[in-house]
């Protein structure tokens, strides 16, 4: 399932997903714009994460504050907030502002938490193989191994210009959705589910529900990032992809690809 998001999400929350809705992705997931001044109280009992995508917002959280500011989602690491179910949040922008808003059925407690940038830091995946036709950059904020209480893993990968990414082609039983900026916001790239195919847009929203493969490719020009959040399933938590198995010799840094040299096929 795939939402083509309109060029600039109005101000105030725009629901894009459920629990038990038909997207079949057992979250809730919207786009949450504060226009400079704008406060936003929640208090759900749900387990609930907040991601700020670009802006300057103020968190406010079981007597705690501290604020945040991002320049833009691609050059800046995110912050991000983690609560439980039924904790108290305030958000105020100081500038116009936009965030992520996930959440999910959890009665576990547990300490709220804020993620920082120099705690999100990139990771480059895919360097020394495939030519660099699938490096990229990865920020995993939260997953079992450091919140281990969540019934979420959240994250964000950077695709560069005309590469692909989630690659080699891999699948999971737990569902998870793809949430998409540009840059230029006027980009585009393709998101492969299974054996078909999504032309991504600037705010497109794709449903990954059905145990598909999901590899990403940016078109040349234009520099993909996406927000992608993983539902653990009961007894069944996402720990690692299952990766297709005829496509994992890409992986082997001595991997010989055609054509063998690039300067024989330049002449």
């Amino acid at each position: 399932m795939h939402i083509k998001g309109p060029p600039e999400f109005p101000f105030g929350y725009t629901p894009l997903a459920k629990c038990g809705d038909a997207s079949c992705a057992q979250m809730d997931f919207g786009i949450l714009r504060l226009k400079s001044g704008a406060s936003y109280r929640d208090a759900e009992p749900l387990e609930r994460a907040y991601l700020l995508v670009s802006g300057e917002v103020t968190f406010q959280w079981n007597g705690n504050t501290i604020e945040a500011k991002r320049p833009n989602c691609f050059d800046y690491a995110p912050w991000v907030l983690h609560v439980a179910a039924g904790d108290e949040v305030a958000l105020t922008a100081s500038g116009d502002s936009e965030l992520t808003v996930h959440a999910v059925e959890n009665a576990q407690e547990f300490p709220a938490k804020i993620y920082r940038p120099e705690v999100c830091s990139d990771e480059m995946r895919g360097a020394g193989t495939m030519r660099e036709a699938s490096t990229r950059i990865v920020r995993t904020i939260f997953d079992k191994s450091n919140a281990p209480y969540s019934n979420l893993v959240l994250g964000e990968v950077i695709t560069f210009p005309g590469k692909w990414s989630s690659y080699p082609p891999h699948h999971h039983a737990q569902p998870e959705i793809y949430f998409y900026k540009f840059l230029p916001s006027n980009g585009y790239g393709i998101c492969q589910l299974g054996d078909s195919a999504e032309v991504t847009y600037e705010n497109s929203t794709v449903f990954i529900v059905e145990n598909e493969t999901h590899p990403q490719t940016a078109a040349p020009g234009y520099a993909m990032w996406y927000l992608w959040v993983i539902r653990h399933l009961d007894n069944n938590p996402y720990i690692r992809p299952v990766f297709i198995t005829e496509h994992e010799w890409v992986k082997n840094p001595d991997a010989v690809i055609w054509p063998a040299s690039i300067k024989e096929a330049l002449k």
